[in-house]
């Protein structure tokens, strides 16, 4: 059993040290705001990271894969839900203040969190491609369960690592002298990566069409 699970790991390793819109995010939250919030999110991304998991193992990874059309469309719903976060962090640095005047509250912060990772179904298709070529063909539950616990372990040690760096005093007033600059920055990347799911979305609609 151990084999497979570390395996699993370092596969799972290898995809989050990849930059991506959650590290943006907690940047954002943890530099610009407070490390309470940017601890809220990881609580939410970290709950995402578990469902995923767990409805790969019980094969959503198969049904987004025979049913593309589900996968798609919520594709589309998180390519919209990111572009309508860039929106507002754009919004925010473009705003008068220099400095943000309000945090987020921690349900807040958490439902963010969950949203930008429970929005994203190739994480489904990951953690089922995974699982499917670490784990044994017939493992038993506990070993179902181990992997899911390792996914899980991950994404808290790396994402808690992100938000306690990020909310480093240093790195918080550097932020914050430069707090409008910046979140325009995150909200194009974050935009950027919205925009990115759902052209890529609708290139894979056409390729599919007669």
């Amino acid at each position: 059993m151990l084999p497979s699970l570390l395996a699993i790991a370092l596969l799972h390793w290898a995809v989050l040290l990849v930059p991506g819109f959650n590290v943006v995010l907690l940047a954002q939250l943890a530099g610009g705001q407070s490390r309470v919030a940017a601890f809220a999110a990881v609580g939410g991304m970290t709950t995402a990271t578990l469902a995923w998991a767990s409805l790969a193992v019980m094969g959503i990874g198969v049904v987004f894969s025979t049913q593309p059309m589900l996968r798609q469309g919520a594709q589309i719903a998180g390519g919209l839900y990111l572009l309508y976060l860039a929106f507002n962090l754009w919004r925010a640095g473009a705003s008068v203040a220099s400095v943000p005047q309000e945090t987020l509250s921690k349900s807040a912060a958490f439902r963010v969190g969950f949203m930008t990772s429970a929005l994203n179904p190739k994480m489904a298709l990951f953690y089922g491609s995974v699982f499917a070529t670490a784990l044994p063909p017939s493992p038993s539950w506990v070993h179902v369960a181990s992997a899911v616990a390792v996914v899980y372990l991950n994404s808290i040690i790396w994402h808690t690592s992100l938000a306690v760096a990020f909310s480093q005093k240093a790195v918080q007033r550097a932020y914050l002298r430069n707090f409008a600059r910046l979140t325009k920055v995150s909200g194009a990347v974050v935009g950027a990566f919205g925009l990115r799911l759902i052209v890529g979305t609708i290139q894979e609609l056409r390729a599919r069409m007669p």
